[in-house]
């Protein structure tokens, strides 16, 4: 008996020790996409941030150190709709926020769609929107046809099309701010006929009403060492301030700056994000039963303070040290109702930004600033005295030209001559980096990594006849602020951090994409990849 009470307590230790392999999927799956964050954003604030929030990924989780998009065109809309899908716009179609449309001869906003009315705001164009411009599933579409529907997918943000095309087209909701309708979360006839009950009780809370308060630094603004002084002539100084200093006092500057929408440039929009998010997970029970559910959260106040403000302000370093601690509260509220280790959550961008170009050129660095409108009327000029003919360029949109095809066929203007004209035109203009028409960008070499970025961003049915790249360090002109768009590194370079059940501790060093991202969370899913999928699972992120 002793014998047999040793081989079976060694037995049932051997057994305990085994991996339990559990290959469930999680419960719920959280998308956290931050707007206009840079991935050195990480490092350059770390002392500043909490245990709790940022730093959890890196404590618990998977960190790609060297994730990028992997095609031009870095904007909020293509960048939301690559996230989703596991595509670039090439395919997925979303080639901008808006784009130029070849059969209307009309500006197509990415959601755009009057077909579909507002719900939870009498304001008609509000809700004017739905995924419909989207060619492709998302990851959450593929998720609620794997569970018959039962699996739910929420997107929510400040920006309509932040909250859209993160969750696309099966979702049972999407929620954005309207900050001039009294300060509410809105959505579409497209996803519903009317809000919940745990959404009107959040709007008519006015919880918003707390967020008009005084806007100064989380910490002592002499500790912020990591960004450059408070006052300085690159950034917007907002209505009713006379320096784009601290503090900002909101509830006073309300007025001058669309009431509620005040709240958008400031870490309190994010804050509001987060409340909103809280809610739905408890008010739709996310993560609370078998089958999958995706909330995706997309923080947008980052881009608006970015924008303001640039990449060395002090504002922009506030706003990231309390997102930090939305994120730790976010994180709070998953481990309450759904339970560690039973949920995963990413944490990506759309895309990065460039620093100011007159604070580069103040410190001897190349760059400079592009005048879009200066550059059509030179080459309309240019055109009309080459060819002797008017209105020939249609249309110049997200650094591309659409030629009037009726006026070349009409007037029988040899089309590969004016081409090769416009191209070399281009070519020539200051701040111009190079200018490819459709054909030669097709058949160009696919090695070079700027010419595969502009490949994967060109969809023939809505990209333009010739496509130019501004040199690094450009940017359209603006008179202060900073913004992004364009296919170098500072735009490109984007975190992804992943944390919870089926996912890895480690990190990676070698160059991921943001199309990687879809095919990962389908794989730590068990599901089918959307419809367009080019990207590829990151292997090592993934438990086995």
């Amino acid at each position: 008996m002793k014998t047999k009470t040793v081989l079976f307590l060694t037995l049932t230790s051997f057994f305990a020790c085994q991996p339990t392999n559990d290959t469930r999927p999680p419960k719920l799956v959280v998308g956290i996409v931050v707007d206009q964050m840079r991935m050195d954003y990480l490092t350059r604030f770390e002392k500043h941030y909490s245990k709790s929030g940022f730093m959890r990924f890196y404590r618990n989780g998977f960190v790609a150190q060297n994730h990028h998009f992997d095609h031009a065109r870095t904007v909020t809309a293509a960048g939301h709709a690559s996230i989703a899908t596991g595509t670039p716009p090439a395919i997925h179609g979303i080639v901008g926020n808006d784009w130029f449309d070849k059969e209307t001869g009309k500006e197509q906003y990415c959601v755009g769609d009057m077909r579909y009315s507002s719900v939870g705001t009498s304001k008609v164009r509000t809700g004017q929107k739905a995924p419909t411009q989207l060619l492709v599933s998302t990851f959450s579409d593929e998720n609620r046809l794997a569970t018959q529907l039962r699996g739910k997918a929420i997107g929510i943000s400040i920006k309509d099309r932040g909250a859209i095309l993160s969750v696309g087209h099966t979702a049972n909701a999407a929620y954005w701010f309207s900050g001039d309708d009294d300060g509410k979360f809105v959505s579409s006839t497209f996803f519903m006929d009317k809000m919940p009950q745990w959404a009107t009780t959040f709007n008519d809370s006015r919880k918003i009403d707390q967020y008009l308060t005084t806007w100064d630094s989380y910490y002592p603004i002499e500790d912020y060492v990591e960004t450059g002084p408070d006052n300085t002539p690159y950034e917007k100084i907002i209505k009713g301030k006379q320096t784009p200093t601290f503090p900002y006092d909101l509830a006073g500057l309300a007025a001058q700056n669309g009431g509620y929408d005040v709240l958008e440039a400031t870490p309190y929009g994010n804050s509001l994000i987060t409340d909103f998010a809280l809610a739905a997970l408890e008010g739709e029970g996310l993560g609370l039963d078998q089958d999958a559910d995706v909330l995706m959260i997309s923080y947008s106040s980052t881009d608006y303070v970015g924008h303001n403000f640039g990449v060395n302000s002090k504002e922009l370093q506030d706003t990231y040290i309390r997102l930090d601690l939305d994120i730790a509260r976010l994180f709070a509220g998953l481990d309450a109702q759904v339970g560690e280790g039973n949920y995963t959550v990413f944490l990506t961008s759309d895309h990065g930004v460039a620093q100011v170009p007159a604070y580069l050129i103040d410190n001897k660095i190349p760059a400079g600033y592009f005048d879009g409108k200066k550059f059509v009327t030179s080459l309309d000029e240019a055109l009309m005295n080459r060819f002797d003919t008017k209105g020939l360029i249609r249309d110049v949109s997200n650094n591309e030209l659409f030629l009037n095809h009726d006026e070349i066929h009409k007037t029988s203007i040899d089309k590969g001559m004016l081409i090769d004209f416009i191209v070399s035109y281009s070519i020539d203009y200051p701040g111009v980096a190079t200018a490819y028409d459709a054909k030669t960008l097709m058949y160009a070499d696919k090695n070079n990594p700027l010419i595969n970025r502009l490949q994967r961003g060109y969809n023939p049915k809505r990209s333009g006849d010739i496509v130019f790249t501004l040199l690094p360090g450009y940017m359209q002109k603006r008179s202060k602020g900073t913004t992004h768009g364009s296919l170098y590194t500072y735009d490109t370079h984007v975190p992804f951090l992943m944390t919870g059940k089926g996912v890895v501790r480690g990190s990676a060093y070698r160059r991921t994409y943001i199309t990687d991202i879809a095919p990962t969370i389908c794989s730590i899913m068990g599901i089918g990849n959307p419809t367009g999928t080019i990207g590829n699972p990151i292997g090592e992120a993934i438990a086995k």
